[in-house]
């Protein structure tokens, strides 16, 4: 019997034998809802902190405390990482883990309004991706799996695992490394978005990298034949990239940002640097296209007499579909989704979608869409979790339909109730599908058949070099 047959099998079987078991999940549902306001209070605490990647302190040691509140033993600074940490509740198999990120985005501080406005005496950052709303639905649910177990109705093992620098700092690849997810069964995330939704979707490989260029100051005027340019070296590897991307496979993205280029046009700079990122679906492609990204930077050192340095920052893989957890997610969204906006939301909402490119009906909240099979277009440390351990995540509507990930709008409505309201779903559908895998271990079976068949016989090596560390400072 193949991979394929025996998912077929046992999802049907699931789907059977799971359904005298919506009176025992109701509890789990209601100890989310009786909670919601101390959760909400947690998510508003660590939006208004909008910490970076690696140095989100507060926000990490808030969570790690509400669930050591709440019995878990919790261990900090997992893979050399400050802001990393492991929370388990329970004993023995099967162990079920799940992710809470925390960590916010450069350049998107903003105040709760329907309008551009940023935030006064904020640092800059802002939860344009609300992992403030992830990180919070995650504990919650975990909490939810633990009361369960502390009333005996479910046996094993959960694990909540505090994941910091999602965005660009990747984690979770120094994580499996260290091998902290070894030994689940299984692993469940989430996302916050503009709509409900779940399926076996993949997503791109991606390759982050700084080039900086060092050369010679000088007059620019006075004395021009003196200096070497580090921003003349950036504008070469840039314009290298731009002719670069005609002479790529389909689906590859490349795109950088100059973080430095010097301070006054009447000086040559001596010191420019410019990030980049390199995606494409398969990791194996993505390694290849940056090595042609490498030999474009030396092109601009050696044309501009300047030296190059790489701060490799390590790669994170395409999502590993799985389509025996993703129908079980799946199911639990459609059966838990009731978003519904009050009077009051719907105008913030239709205020706010005036400032949109394409927004989207708003009674789209109440959809769930099936993502099976779908390309993602964005990237995600999640995918070297889902090469390790059979994984599986959802989204749900925490912003205004429209509203784009990584936007002064996302940042908006992930701190009023329309961001509490998807943050509460999630936490509910994240905890009714561990509930489901608890009882039923050949679930759990299938789904590492499933993972096998799908890697092929690939194995998992982490895109970093030999014992690269985390790069903490990355955001600083």
């Amino acid at each position: 019997m193949t991979w394929r047959s025996t998912l077929l099998f046992v999802v049907l079987s699931v789907q059977w034998c799971l359904a005298s078991d919506d009176g025992d999940k109701a509890a789990l549902v209601t100890s989310i809802e009786k909670q919601a306001d101390a959760y909400w209070n947690l998510a508003r605490q660590i939006w208004d902190w909008a910490e970076p990647g690696y140095q989100e302190e507060k926000s990490s040691a808030l969570l790690a405390s509400y669930l050591e509140q709440a019995g878990f033993s919790v261990e900090m600074g997992v893979a050399e990482i400050p802001t990393a940490f492991v929370a388990s509740f329970g004993s023995g198999k099967p162990v079920i883990g799940i992710l809470a990120e925390f960590d916010a985005l450069p350049g998107l501080a903003q105040e709760v309004a329907p309008e551009r406005r940023p935030r006064a005496g904020s640092n800059g950052y802002g939860h344009g991706c609300g992992h403030h709303l992830f990180g919070t639905a995650s504990t919650a649910a975990a909490i939810a799996l633990a009361e369960q177990m502390k009333a005996g109705r479910l046996q094993g093992t959960v694990r909540l695992y505090g994941t910091p620098a999602e965005e660009g700092g990747s984690a979770k690849v120094f994580m499996a490394r260290a091998g902290v997810f070894d030994d689940c069964d299984a692993v469940l995330h989430w996302h916050p978005g503009d709509e409900n939704a779940a399926g076996d979707a993949t997503c791109l490989a991606r390759i982050a990298v700084k080039f900086r260029f060092h050369g010679y100051s000088a007059h620019a005027a006075g004395a021009p034949e003196q200096g070497r340019s580090a921003l003349d070296a950036v504008t070469l590897t840039n314009h290298a990239a731009e002719l670069l991307r005609e002479h790529t496979p389909d689906f590859t993205r490349i795109h950088y940002v100059i973080t430095s280029g010097g301070g006054a046009p009447n000086v040559v700079p001596n010191y420019a640097e410019v990030f980049y990122y390199v995606r494409h679906p398969d990791a194996a492609v993505v390694q290849e296209l940056y090595q042609r990204l490498l030999k474009c930077a030396q092109a601009g050192a050696l044309a501009t007499e300047t030296r190059l340095e790489v701060e490799y920052l390590g790669g994170t893989y395409n999502i590993l579909p799985n389509r025996t957890l993703s129908e079980i997610m799946l199911r639990n969204l459609r059966e838990l989704a009731d978003l519904e906006y009050t009077e009051e939301e719907r105008a913030f909402a239709l205020e706010l979608q005036k400032t949109l490119k394409s927004p989207k009906p708003l009674e789209s909240i109440k959809e769930v869409r099936d993502r099976r099979g779908q390309l993602t277009k964005g990237s995600t440390d999640v995918g070297d979790v889902s090469w390790v351990v059979p994984t599986t995540g959802l989204t749900a509507a925490t912003w205004v339909p429209g509203v784009p990930a990584h936007s002064w709008q996302a940042v908006a409505c992930g701190g009023m109730s329309i961001g509490k309201k998807g943050m509460l779903l999630a936490a509910k559908t994240l905890a009714a599908t561990a509930w489901d895998l608890y009882q039923d271990p050949q679930t759990l079976q299938a789904a590492k058949a499933e993972l096998i068949g799908r890697r092929a016989g690939k194995r998992y090596e982490p895109m970093l070099q030999p014992g690269q560390k985390p790069p903490l400072d990355y955001r600083k």
